[in-house]
């Protein structure tokens, strides 16, 4: 039960941490490849969706090839600040926020292209500037969208198995997660252990689920015409 609980809480730790960098990194993104025209933006659009295709644990092994202690970006942290991100909570919050990335990604963007561009230029003609026009006018009206891709891509973190596995490993009560957990109660033979486990899993991700639902924009439409 201890360990279910830990799991448990090391789980939404990891998941809310990359759900706060995605939705940060995902509405900047989201924003700017649905407001801004450049040269290869349809190539980035295509590079920051891959992670919703490609197998987690490629995923992985590209991350432990970029952190680990012998890569340039793994030496210089370990060499300059002493950090490795290697077998650290740490380390499954980044390869659960680039798994779940596209989730807020494409949703924001969606959600921005909806905006009436009109009111964001009558905003404009106003002497309204672009920052105060983002937050007064553009985020308010995408924020349900931006919103449901967030709660999808928190259930998606928490879910998180292949990619965190290889960067974070299994290190119990440190880098072992509900999905981690629940693997090595099936591989031990602990039924009871993984039905807990494999409960509270489902029950978060269904309430997670439908409150993405509830927050869906074709939803809120819905309920405000009838």
């Amino acid at each position: 039960m201890e360990l279910a609980w830990s799991a448990l809480l090391l789980s939404l730790k990891v998941a809310g941490c990359a759900t706060t960098l995605n939705l940060l990194l995902g509405i900047l993104v989201g924003y700017v490849l649905a407001r801004k025209q450049f040269w290869g933006r349809n190539l980035l659009d295509t590079l920051l969706t891959l992670p919703m295709v490609m197998p987690p644990t490629v995923l992985g092994y590209y991350l432990l090839v970029l952190m680990g202690r012998r890569s340039w970006l793994g030496g210089w942290l370990q060499s300059q600040f002493g950090i490795s991100l290697i077998f650290t909570w740490q380390g499954a919050v980044i390869a659960a926020a680039i798994v779940a990335f596209p989730l807020v990604f494409k949703p924001a963007r969606a959600a921005f292209e909806a905006v009436d561009g009109q009111l964001e230029q009558a905003a404009r003609v106003l002497g309204v500037s672009e920052a105060s026009i983002f937050f007064r006018v553009s985020l308010p009206l995408a924020w349900r969208g931006i919103m449901a891709g967030v709660l999808l891509a928190f259930a998606r973190a928490l879910g998180e198995f292949g990619a965190t596995l290889m960067v974070a490993g299994s290190i119990p009560g440190k880098t072992q997660t509900l999905s981690i957990a629940v693997y090595e109660a099936v591989q031990a033979g602990q039924d009871d252990v993984a039905n807990m486990l494999v409960l509270m899993t489902s029950v978060v991700c269904i309430a997670v689920l439908w409150l993405a639902g509830y927050l869906a924009p074709g939803r809120v439409a819905h309920r405000v015409r009838t």
